[in-house]
């Protein structure tokens, strides 16, 4: 597998070879050792989650709070999403920006993000089924978020769905009801970029 480095720190892109066969295909979605080699440090899995959202369906931004946050490695076994990471740690080179990877059934994509960073995606397709391996369990006290349709982060959503036809969003109450990102931020309710990298350098 290819794993490649996004332009906001601590987010990257796996690309894996897949082994095609009439009966159909192979791929390893995940591999400690080539992850150890890029990332520097091993993914530990405490929790796996799957959501199956239809076209349309934006789910977060969420984050965690540092320490320990939540590091995710995001996988669309079925359907396609395009998914986002957000940099939302305060002192960031790359604070307040966004960048958008197609995660699909047809080059099996993932994303990892690290520790701080803001995590959302939307649905392309009805049943697209989204896989994360979190290296924390989920703790409600500590996750938050922000309003996807944040006007400050000005995310990009798509109109059209993976066919081409007009898509319209479906936000959870929870996810509308968010504050903003200046809200988040007057808040002291984001990560320090400085606080992040220091828990990643310690794993």
């Amino acid at each position: 597998m290819e794993i490649t480095p996004l332009d906001i720190e601590g987010a990257f892109v796996v690309t894996p070879k897949q082994f095609p066969d009439p009966r159909g295909l192979f791929t390893e979605v995940f591999k400690g050792s080539e992850f150890v080699k890029a990332i520097g440090h091993e993914l530990t899995v405490k929790q796996v989650n799957c959501s199956v959202s239809a076209a349309g369906t934006v789910r977060g931004i969420h984050y965690a709070e540092i320490p320990p946050s939540q590091a995710k490695y995001v996988m669309c076994p079925q359907g396609a999403v395009l998914d986002i990471v957000i940099d939302i740690r305060e002192g960031s080179p790359t604070f307040g920006k966004y960048e958008t990877v197609l995660l699909d059934n047809v080059d099996r994509r993932a994303v990892y993000l690290s520790e701080g960073l803001g995590h959302a995606f939307i649905a392309l397709e009805d049943g697209s089924t989204v896989m994360y391996l979190c290296s924390e369990p989920y703790n409600p006290g500590r996750e938050h978020g922000i309003n996807p349709l944040d006007p400050t982060l000005a995310i990009e959503w798509p109109t059209v769905d993976r066919a081409g036809r007009p898509m319209e969003l479906l936000i959870s109450e929870k996810d509308t009801a968010a504050p903003s990102f200046l809200e988040q931020q007057a808040a002291g309710m984001l990560p320090n970029y400085a606080s992040a990298r220091d828990f990643v350098a310690s794993l």
